[in-house]
């Protein structure tokens, strides 16, 4: 079978080329153009034809096909369908903000977490997503939308930390100066809470943002929402970002979606305070979105305004997100996996 070369690290083409009687700076050019959009070798005229050839018989070049393409009216916010071959299909949202513009990217096609409100655990986890299929999504939705990504979220279909290694190897790929060279500073990874894959992570000591999806101050609440917690519980969750936001300074954020008459009573927002009290973190208040499986809905304005009052009395540090793309069900949790028989594949 060939293999991903898209996944490759120049190191680990360095190594490739040596061990093969080749000059090693073949490594620089070959990944500099993969990184740049190269979708054949046959296109990389500055390698020699019978290198070119050789390469095709041992590699593939990742190339998702765009299924189906979506524009908001509302605020202009882009969702993809991409086909990933074997008939895996994932999305991926292209949003514009004030300070530029944001690519929120899957890690998995599907996922097995089972977040009682979010579309994406539909139907379960099929498969993770490697490392280039992720840069792809970022490379691609640049390409086809004409507009410069400056900030990439892992918040799509899938938990990060759940495909830790194709994950890292991504966050590589991704701010490699010769590839997109984007910053990791402008990069959040979103987790459910996989704690020891948190304490993994702190140990690299990677500079991107932590986002952690919360969505209840207390086990019974949380419990329900979310299966993860009945494995360390919500003081755990806490210690834990504690400790990854003292081992790398950077401070994480909280995502809280707010769902009537389950988590926006005065009790939470006061229990919420008190959580995360002296952690240094932002708090996102999220407006739900709808997801017609599960049956949630959204609080009200009201309850909203009554709860982030709350929150400011105790003097949270908290920002309500804006909601984007809902009129094409691109909003947070509204993301989802489909099976697409007949899809490209990755292998060009």
């Amino acid at each position: 079978m060939k293999k991903d070369i898209n996944s490759m690290l120049p190191e680990e083409l360095e190594e490739y080329f040596a061990s093969s009687g080749e000059r090693t700076y073949r490594a620089k050019q070959v990944f500099r153009r993969l990184h740049s959009g190269a979708e054949t070798f046959g296109v990389m005229t500055e390698l020699p034809a019978a290198l070119r050839d050789s390469l095709d018989s041992e590699f593939y070049i990742t190339v998702p096909a765009i299924l189906e393409k979506q524009a908001s009216k509302q605020d202009g916010t882009i969702k993809y369908l991409w086909g990933m071959g074997g008939g895996s299909a994932v999305e991926s949202v292209v949003m514009e903000y004030r300070h530029g513009v944001t690519v929120c990217i899957s890690s998995q096609a599907g996922c097995r977490m089972g977040c009682a409100f979010c579309a994406s655990q539909i139907g379960g986890l099929e498969r993770n997503l490697t490392a280039a299929e992720m840069e792809a999504q970022v490379r691609y939705s640049q390409k086809d939308s004409g507009k410069k990504i400056s900030n990439v979220v892992l918040m799509g279909i899938g938990e990060p930390l759940d495909n830790f290694d194709n994950v890292l190897r991504f966050l590589s790929l991704i701010n490699h100066e010769d590839g997109m060279n984007i910053g990791m500073r402008h990069i959040s990874l979103s987790t459910c809470g996989i704690i020891e894959n948190i304490d993994k992570l702190a140990e690299y000591d990677i500079k991107s943002t932590l986002s952690v999806s919360l969505h209840a101050p207390d086990d019974e609440t949380r419990s329900r929402l979310m299966p993860i917690n009945k494995t360390a519980g919500v003081d755990k969750l806490i210690s834990a970002c504690g400790a990854y936001f003292r081992k790398t300074g950077r401070r994480v954020t909280y995502e809280y979606a707010l769902i009537d008459g389950v988590n926006d009573s005065k009790r939470h927002a006061e229990m919420l305070a008190q959580v995360l009290e002296n952690t240094g973190s932002h708090l996102n208040i999220i407006l739900l979105s709808d997801v017609p499986e599960h049956g949630f809905r959204a609080s009200t304005a009201g309850a909203v305004g009554e709860f982030t009052g709350h929150l400011k009395q105790k003097g949270v540090n908290y920002t309500v997100r804006r909601r984007l793309g809902s009129d094409i069900e691109a909003s947070c949790g509204q993301l989802r996996r489909r099976i697409v028989h007949g899809t490209m594949g990755n292998n060009r």
